[in-house]
């Protein structure tokens, strides 16, 4: 009895540590409506810092206890900083793009902090006084625990008094449920948020500054913790504190005991939690229905047109120096190019679902890993030839597709995203932790193509001929009647659903197909690299596509071509460099920032109407 009390005990402290960062990622949602993927990287500034002053300031409790107070209000200093600078101009932007500018800013935070603090794990001293244990039923239960458990109901009644006793608290609720009518009432909205911002920041900092006696301080705390906040959030309801801490607790314990009752799927348990909640009630535990949102209005969307005849003949040329190229490059050319090639295929099949169908998706990843794997699992233990390979490459993903997908097109906005994720970050972890299978972290080695296509030359050739006969094929298929049911759905779906139009079913088999090209694109790469780990699932992989799409930009169908090409060669130059991270981000946050069309959208500005085909407004190409 004392041992499961014992770790009963233990998912409290975790729950409370969960919530601080949680709150303020709901507290922020519920007012800015901003998907902010930074603000782990909030929970990772508050441990560095409070690492720093403790060490700066005098050593007892008020130097510890005030060097993570310090700590917590400075993070809300760089929240309010960025805030101003950044976040204030994408808050009517889709949910792609605050995403892929929020993940820019990881980037950024992520080099400051590793020329700051080094690369090396800072570990923090004990808080003075708390160094023990205390014996409950005989099992020692650690000091510092049980403060971590009586902080998080404090700090959710704190919050609760300031929401609901104080003006300021007034105006934000106010804020949640009707922005328009509270700036039409003469509330400065815009301070409004940056307080808001400064709230939940605070909190994130508050959270990480109290780990360090826990957790060393290291450059991974942003992207470990920031997984688990969204699925918090999304659990307990978009801007429901009370939701969150609710929701931290259920994590919390779900992951304490989970490790004793299936340790196999401890990684996994909060995405499938969080899939079963936004399936079953998509508004959360503490949520309202009209919390469920459509997400921001992007840019109006310009009817497709086809290619202008000068525009065909360069997509020739172009065709013809890549079928050219073998004659002139090097082998290291060809496997860059092969990569560029494979990536555009990605890129491409997340452009489908999410340009002509209107659908945002944070787990893309899901569907190239599926088609990676399940070409070398054929392999592994069926045999196969590399052709039948590359057949089940795209049949696995299009299954997992087929399965996702039916959940996935009966939410929307912000909701939608998230499921995605959490059907992405299900195939990781299933990947990641059946061993027997997979191979775990050791991945699955060995899957080379066949002898015919051993060649870097051959190998490329077949690459180039599958990618371009799917990007053909995904063009067809936009400019179908299925293409422009889909894109009458994205602009109204009252007006389809009207005519006898079962968008959801459309939608559904947008998924499919998004999800087999993907699949081929995944199958390529795994006898591209002779290898496929489960990082390949990762959401990373998923922000990778999306940035490839925003880099090339959303509204045009040959903007994901262009992006991934950016974006390869981009990344292929600047990990070189010791510090390529704050130069990716700043990239990824001057495209969104000042350029959110993308480098298509930039160069129909500038090329003449022979390419594009427009005359005074920018159109698709």
């Amino acid at each position: 009895m004392g041992f499961y009390l014992a770790q009963f005990l233990t998912g409290l402290a975790s729950a409370s540590s969960l919530f601080l960062v949680a709150s303020g990622l709901s507290i922020i949602f519920g007012v800015t409506r901003i998907v902010n993927f930074a603000h782990g990287s909030f929970f990772m500034l508050g441990a560095y810092l409070a690492y720093t002053f403790v060490n700066i300031l005098p050593h007892g409790v008020l130097g510890f206890w005030g060097a993570i107070i310090v700590a917590s209000l400075l993070v809300g200093v760089i929240g309010v900083f960025l805030e101003i600078t950044l976040f204030r101009r994408i808050y009517k932007a889709p949910e792609l793009f605050q995403l892929v500018a929020t993940f820019g800013v990881v980037l950024v935070i992520q080099d400051l902090a590793l020329w700051i603090w080094g690369a090396e794990d800072l570990f923090g001293p004990r808080a003075p006084g708390l160094g023990g244990a205390v014996r409950i039923l005989g099992e020692p239960i650690p000091q510092y625990d049980l403060l971590l458990i009586v902080l998080g109901p404090a700090v959710l009644l704190a919050v609760w008094l300031l929401f609901n006793k104080t003006r300021w608290g007034t105006l934000v609720r106010a804020a949640t449920q009707d922005r328009e009518m509270v700036s039409a009432l003469g509330v400065n909205q815009s301070w409004l948020f940056t307080s808001v911002f400064f709230v939940g920041s605070t909190l994130a900092g508050l959270g990480g500054a109290i780990q360090l006696p826990r957790e060393a301080a290291n450059l991974l705390m942003d992207l470990n913790v920031i997984g688990e906040a969204f699925v918090v959030v999304v659990i307990g309801g978009m801007g429901s504190v009370p939701g969150a801490f609710l929701a931290s607790v259920l994590i919390g314990e779900l992951n304490a005991f989970g490790i004793l009752i299936f340790p196999e799927i401890t990684l996994v348990l909060a995405f499938l939690v969080m899939a079963v909640v936004l399936v079953v009630r998509p508004w959360g535990l503490l949520g309202k229905p009209d919390a469920v949102l459509r997400g921001a209005d992007g840019p109006p969307e310009q009817p497709l047109k086809p290619f202008t005849a000068t525009s065909k003949y360069l997509v020739w040329a172009l065709a013809a120096a890549l079928l050219a190229t073998p004659a002139i490059a090097d082998e290291f050319v060809l496997v860059l190019l092969s990569d560029i090639l494979i990536f555009t295929l990605f890129a491409v099949s997340l452009h489908f679902i999410m340009g002509p169908g209107g659908l945002v998706s944070f787990g893309h990843a899901a569907y190239f890993g599926l088609g990676a794997y399940g070409a070398a699992l054929a392999v592994k233990y069926l045999g196969v030839d590399m052709i039948s390979g590359l057949v089940v490459a795209p049949i696995a993903a299009g299954l997992g597709a087929l399965v996702f997908g039916w959940f996935c097109v009966r939410l929307s906005g912000v909701y939608l995203a998230m499921l995605t994720l959490a059907a992405a970050q299900i195939t990781w972890s299933v990947a990641f932790q059946w061993q027997d299978v997979t191979g775990g972290d050791d991945g699955i080695l060995g899957i080379w193509p066949a002898e015919w296509a051993s060649e870097k030359m051959a190998y490329y050739y077949l690459t180039l001929a599958l990618v371009g006969a799917s990007v053909y094929v995904i063009r067809r298929i936009v400019y179908a009647p299925f293409g422009y049911a889909l894109r009458a759905g994205r602009d109204s779906q009252l007006r389809v659903e009207a005519i006898g139009i079962n968008l959801k079913s459309q939608q559904w088999m947008a998924f499919v197909i998004t999800g087999i090209f993907a699949g081929i694109a995944g199958g390529l790469y795994v006898y591209s690299k002779g290898s496929i780990f489960p990082d390949e699932l990762h959401i990373a992989r998923s922000v990778d596509g999306l940035i490839m799409v925003l880099l090339g930009g959303i509204q045009s169908l040959i903007g994901p071509i262009v992006g991934a090409v950016s974006f390869t060669m981009l990344e292929d130059l600047v990990t070189r460099l010791d510090y390529w991270r704050i130069i990716f981000g700043g990239v990824i946050l001057f495209i969104v920032v000042i350029a959110p069309e993308g480098l298509a959208g930039f160069a129909r500005k500038i090329l003449p109407e022979s390419l594009t085909g427009k005359k005074n407004e920018g159109v698709q190409i």
